[in-house]
């Protein structure tokens, strides 16, 4: 298993840096990093087991792992585009296969990468275009309203739902947090930078990945290919929250620092120093450092703040009962 995590080190550097951060991470805050996202993946696995036994079943579905995200709408909507568009690719793939006109049916999704399923930071089509023989479809969830009745309803091709509105949003913030990155790089920090976006857990790792994540351990349920790649689009998210988070802690912990004029803490609790804003002549400031293990720390410490509804009642006395673990 320590092998194991030593050979991620590479994937979490690569995904920190298209999160915001530096490429030169501790060995310390990158093992703390994938002990979280082992932590996630194994709650997930326990927790879909679960829902596959009140089915009567022992084998997880994909619907299993996307009914644990349900409450994010965004994600779940990314989620569904990518497992929508893997099919697509799998059908040209197969059409190439037979000779059916393989070459014009994969034309526009060559370049599709299932490594994650965020088209702006990972996996997904680096060039995505869409024609009409590949078009891709909607899948559907059994907790949709759509399917409770026989009878559906044709979609037309300007209509948008809730959630596809809530993941344009998110996508094109990221898209402008990608393009402020990358605004001063040359050609080879971008291509660096490109490279690093399809960095993953899963691709091309399928047999570390399983037994990394505790398959035959934490559930008996042996994976298919979805399974496995969803797991790799939600270990990418767990990584791109916890840097993004942490860089907040750490721009707070640098703010405070500035301000204060280097005070120790006791000199702090009785006066606060004005900001001295940099001179003409004065020398440049010192490098970005990358985060630490405490910023990760504090970091995983915000992302398990419940929602208000589940701080309900949470003022009564529960004896030794502990909050379940919150996924991110």
């Amino acid at each position: 298993m320590a092998d194991n995590r030593a050979k991620y080190r590479t994937e979490i550097q690569q995904m920190m840096f298209v999160s915001g951060e530096t490429g030169d991470v501790s060995p310390e805050t990158t093992s703390m990093i994938e002990n979280i996202v082992q932590q996630q993946v194994m709650e997930m696995l326990k927790r879909a087991t679960d829902l596959a036994g009140r089915r009567g079943v022992r084998t997880i579905s994909t619907d299993d792992l996307i009914f644990l995200i349900r409450h994010d709408k965004a994600k779940v909507s990314r989620l569904r585009t990518f497992l929508s568009w893997k099919d697509v690719r799998k059908s040209a793939k197969d059409s190439e296969d037979k000779g059916g006109g393989g070459g014009d049916a994969a034309g526009g999704i060559e370049d599709f990468d299932i490594a994650a399923a965020d088209p702006t930071l990972g996996s997904g089509p680096s060039v995505g275009t869409r024609n009409s023989k590949n078009k891709k479809a909607k899948v559907g969830l059994p907790w949709d309203v759509s399917s409770f009745y026989s009878e559906q309803v044709p979609e037309r091709e300007d209509e948008e739902d809730e959630e596809e509105e809530e993941m344009n949003a998110a996508t094109l913030q990221r898209l402008k947090q990608a393009d402020e990155r990358t605004k001063g790089m040359n050609a080879d920090e971008y291509l660096h930078f490109s490279e690093c976006r399809q960095a993953s857990f899963t691709f091309r790792k399928g047999k570390r990945f399983r037994e990394w994540a505790g398959f035959g351990v934490v559930t008996d349920s042996k994976p298919n290919d979805d399974i496995v790649d969803i797991l790799g689009f939600l270990t990418y998210e767990i990584v791109t929250l916890l840097t993004e988070e942490a860089l907040k802690v750490k721009a707070a912990e640098d703010a405070l620092k500035r301000d204060s004029g280097g005070a120790d803490d006791e000199a702090l609790k009785g006066r606060k120093r004005n900001r001295v804003e940099p001179g003409l002549f004065d020398p440049p400031e010192e490098a970005r450092t990358p985060v630490g293990p405490k910023h990760i720390h504090e970091a995983f410490r915000r992302l398990q703040t419940p929602d208000i509804k589940s701080r309900y009642m949470h003022h009564i006395h529960k004896g030794n009962w502990q909050r379940p673990l919150k996924l991110i």
